[in-house]
């Protein structure tokens, strides 16, 4: 198994510190708002990997954190009037609702940094000790950047390049303007915890640092996160960690690829910002998740009408291989399974993955026509290999009805009209029982005839 580590820049074959265990964090939400569609790439794609591991029987410890203490959170409590723990409980609910709704298991753990602050006390007190953090005038404690000899390892930048390439918040309270906050003094009325240098809150870097390594390990396999976060959040947590336990801090480091809103940034000031909820309003949540499988998790992404049409195309055609097959465990060829574990094993392919998978319907296609007998593993296979990408869950006939919610038809209408075309047939008019299959069709509802009757499916 290989894996891109944004750490090398190269693909690197994976082992696990400890053989058969892996010990995977990845950076989770700040809950002051809903999850948006960018959460969405991050959540589907660690929960794809973390489902291929244990699929390739690895004991997998998955930890999320939970950022339950922030600026934006508190400013929009006072924005809205309510407490921070009301808050950040609210949008926690939420955030696990969307992700339950896309299919994405829960982590084995979620610590939240309010949960955390004695021990991120501890490390701060370490890095103090150490000499590479030091306490301010003004209540706050700063990281010294410089006395770190490895910092920009992970974005691969140099510290005169940071100084002139990077807007350095200006504050004559720090010894160097790239040095970044480990705890923050408290304004007046503002959430705060005792601490040796008054009263304050964690800067959001040091969270991870020691939510990570108190849940897995001074040193632990992979540390996953959004686009964004390479710098600085975990370049500053590579800096953080191993000056205070003197040990690596993380094997391998992987990250999502961006989701831009037709082929724009996605951002409130241009009003292409969407939740992960107002999407599962209007579509499918396997759908949304198919989309975001359809890309490798590397890759940018376009989030856009066309795209989700084209992701409903294609699970369609899944589905309808699977239409009227009930699965049964049996012999299958396993090359469609090879294939598959190869894709997967080469930095989780998932494109690769799905091209085989559209094999393996094609095959089961073959099967219900010509060797039905098969038909039946054939189905166990794909919705056995799918499930590993959280896929097809569903029954079937009823996703492929669900596109039928924005038709100008309902249901009922579209029984009475395939029963007024049975009666046509019963008395050969044929040509009558073709126009209301015509009309059917042009509203996008396609009739399935067979020995025990006529279904029918929605399609775009």
């Amino acid at each position: 198994m290989q894996i891109y580590n944004t750490l090398t820049r190269r693909k690197e074959v994976f082992e696990p510190i400890e053989p058969g265990k892996i010990r995977m964090y990845v950076c989770g939400i700040t809950v002051y708002d809903y999850c948006h569609i960018g959460h969405a790439r991050v959540m589907v794609a660690f929960d794809v990997i973390t489902r291929y591991l244990r699929s390739r029987g690895f004991t997998v410890t998955y930890v999320r954190n939970i950022t339950d203490i922030d600026d934006k959170i508190l400013k929009r409590a006072d924005e809205n009037g309510e407490s921070i723990d009301s808050l950040t409980q609210r949008m926690i609910e939420a955030m696990h609702e969307d992700e339950a709704r896309l299919g994405v298991l829960r982590p084995d753990h979620e610590p939240r940094a309010t949960t955390y602050i004695d021990e991120i006390q501890a490390m701060i007190e370490r890095l103090i000790e150490k000499g590479y953090a030091y306490g301010a005038d003004n209540g706050d404690v700063y990281y010294r950047v410089r006395r770190f000899e490895g910092y920009g390892k992970l974005n691969n930048r140099d510290l005169d390049e940071m100084r002139s390439g990077v807007r350095v918040e200006v504050d004559e309270h720090k010894e160097d303007p790239l040095d970044f906050v480990l705890w923050k003094a408290a304004k007046p009325g503002e959430t705060s915890w005792p601490s040796p240098w008054g009263e304050g809150r964690p800067g959001w870097h040091i969270e991870c640092s020691a939510m990570s390594t108190c849940c897995l390990g001074d040193t632990f396999d992979i540390h996953g996160g959004g686009p964004d976060l390479t710098f600085p959040h975990h370049e500053n947590e590579i800096a953080q960690s191993e000056a205070a336990t003197g040990k690596p801090y993380v094997n391998t480091w992987m990250h999502a690829g961006a989701v831009r809103v037709d082929q724009q940034k996605m951002s409130k000031s241009l009003g292409n910002f969407f939740t992960i909820r107002e999407v599962l309003e209007v579509h499918d949540p396997e759908v949304v998740r198919y989309l975001l499988l359809a890309s490798h998790y590397r890759s940018p992404i376009n989030y856009a009408p066309d795209a989700l049409v084209e992701a409903r195309k294609s699970l369609e055609r899944f589905y309808n291989a699977l239409e009227g097959v009930e699965p049964f465990e049996g012999k299958v060829e396993a090359r469609f399974a090879n294939r598959f574990v190869t894709a997967m094993d080469d930095d989780f392919n998932t494109p690769e993955a799905l091209a085989a998978l559209f094999d393996l319907a094609r095959e089961l296609n073959r099967a219900k026509k010509e060797m039905p007998d098969q038909a039946p593993a054939l189905a166990f296979e794909l919705k056995r290999l799918g499930a590993i990408l959280g896929l097809f869950s569903h029954d079937p006939a009823a996703f492929l009805k669900t596109g039928a919610q924005g038709l100008a038809i309902s249901e009922t209408e579209i029984e009475v009209l395939i029963q007024a075309r049975a009666d046509a047939k019963k008395a050969r008019d044929f040509s009558e029982a073709d126009r209301i299959r015509d009309e059917l069709a042009a509203l996008g509802v396609v009739l399935k005839d067979s020995r025990e009757g006529t279904t029918w499916v929605f399609e775009q």
